[in-house]
This record gives structure tokens, sequence and C-alpha cells, in this order.
């Protein structure tokens, strides 16, 4: 579980549950929409608990070149069934699928 306060928490996971089906953002996309310029791994350690704060579409984060999380095999097959466009196994087509916020 993370130290942060929940207020950050629900505020990085509202705007990561904005994404639209078939769309991806980056982490510093999230972190600048949310007010914390610069903190693209804090949303990245906010994400990797969001399953103890209810259901949200974290799949659709990727990094700013559009590689997936490691160790997280799911993403892949999640991305491809809302038709996002992979460059590879371990990216997205960032270019193709980003979420214009």
């Amino acid at each position: 579980m993370t130290k942060y306060n929940e207020d950050l928490i629900y505020e990085i996971l509202s705007a990561v549950e904005e994404i639209p089906y078939g769309k991806v953002a980056t982490y510093g996309q999230i972190a600048k929409l949310t007010g914390h310029d610069r903190n693209a791994r804090l949303v990245g350690r906010i994400l990797s608990n969001a399953s103890y704060y209810g259901d949200y579409p974290c799949h659709r984060v990727v990094d700013h070149s559009g590689r997936l999380a490691p160790g997280w095999p799911e993403q892949y097959d999640l991305l491809k069934a809302e038709g996002v466009s992979m460059k590879d196994g371990n990216h997205v087509d960032i270019k193709e699928c980003q979420w214009e916020a």
C-alpha cells in the first residue's frame, strides 16, 4: 500500500478513469493533468497499487515511448482487445493512439 494521501491517489485515478477506450496516456501526461508536473514516477507508483481503490483502466497508461509496464503481460492483451495499435509486443504506437486530453 502506498504512503500517499487518499485525495492525491483518487485525483490520479480519476484522471486515469477519463482515458477513452482504445486510447492511452503516458505517466507524465497524467502527472501534468493532475498538477503534478515532472512526477511521472509518482503516478506509476500509485497505479501499481490501484487495485486497492477499485477498478480503474490502468492498462491504458504507458511510458513516454509507449512501452508497456514491465511484469504485467496482461496489459498487452487488454490494449489489443481495445484495438490499440502496437509497434511490437512491448510498445504501443503512441503517435497513433495517445489520448489528446
